[in-house]
């Protein structure tokens, strides 16, 4: 067979070519030059049968064709680059590739980026109803946690967060409801400053005197040793 299907294979790649047995060793350093990107005159190349050497193709007069050695169909030349100046891993190692890098600013002022696309098409962190779900997911958690602290039953201090301070009283409820999603506390105040009776749209979720039950998100609860205030101790001393 005159022609032969052959691989070759270098440092940073592999591939197979179809090579004439009458071509010279010199001629195919010149056809290996735009595959492997090393010279001809720093081209070394060994002769392998399925991974097991065979022979050296050099040392021999620059006519010496292919077809002098004892080469078959399917068999592999390897190129050996002995360029003494050459950076190993230079065509395949990105480390050593100088990066450019745009600064944010800038990246941010161009038209037809990534950046740019998402803006103009509510993408990604710049949807409002990806946020919105994300932050009510996170706000969700939150609930879970400090859901965890709290018991039926416990006495209570609330922060109601209107700017009329602090109320307490006893936790009668805790889980989610109907009328809005998420975990509540159900507390009884001590006094009567709440808006039920632990009935809301028509779903009784605990008992207690009307006005004096309220329900309040986990994360205004604290529960510990919190009594009931004497609201007359101060009239009482004078």
């Amino acid at each position: 067979m005159s022609i032969l299907n052959v691989f070759v294979t270098s440092e940073n790649n592999s591939t197979e070519l179809r090579l004439s047995k009458a071509s010279t060793i010199d001629n195919i350093k010149v056809k290996l030059e735009p595959i492997t990107g090393i010279s001809p005159s720093f081209q070394q190349l060994e002769l392998y049968n399925n991974n097991i050497f065979v022979t050296s193709l050099e040392g021999h007069p620059p006519e010496t064709m292919l077809g002098a050695f004892p080469i078959e169909d399917l068999w592999t030349i390897h190129v050996i680059d002995t360029n003494p100046s050459r950076v190993k891993g230079q065509f395949n190692d990105v480390s050593l590739v100088q990066k450019f890098e745009l600064p944010e600013e800038e990246y941010e002022k161009l038209t037809d980026s990534v950046l740019a696309f998402k803006k103009r098409n509510n993408l990604g962190r710049f949807n409002d109803a990806v946020s919105d779900t994300s932050s009510t997911t996170a706000q969700n958690q939150a609930y879970e946690e400090a859901a965890k602290k709290i018991q039926l039953g416990h006495r209570c201090e609330v922060d109601v967060g209107d700017g009329t301070g602090k109320r307490r009283g006893a936790v009668r409820f805790v889980g989610t409801t109907g009328f809005q999603s998420g975990l509540w506390v159900g507390v009884q105040y001590d006094e009567p400053l709440g808006k039920n009776n632990g009935t809301v749209q028509g779903i009784q979720y605990f008992v207690c005197p009307d006005k004096f039950g309220s329900f309040v998100r986990p994360d205004k609860v604290q529960t510990g040793d919190y009594p009931e205030m004497d609201l007359f101790s101060e009239d009482e001393d004078m």
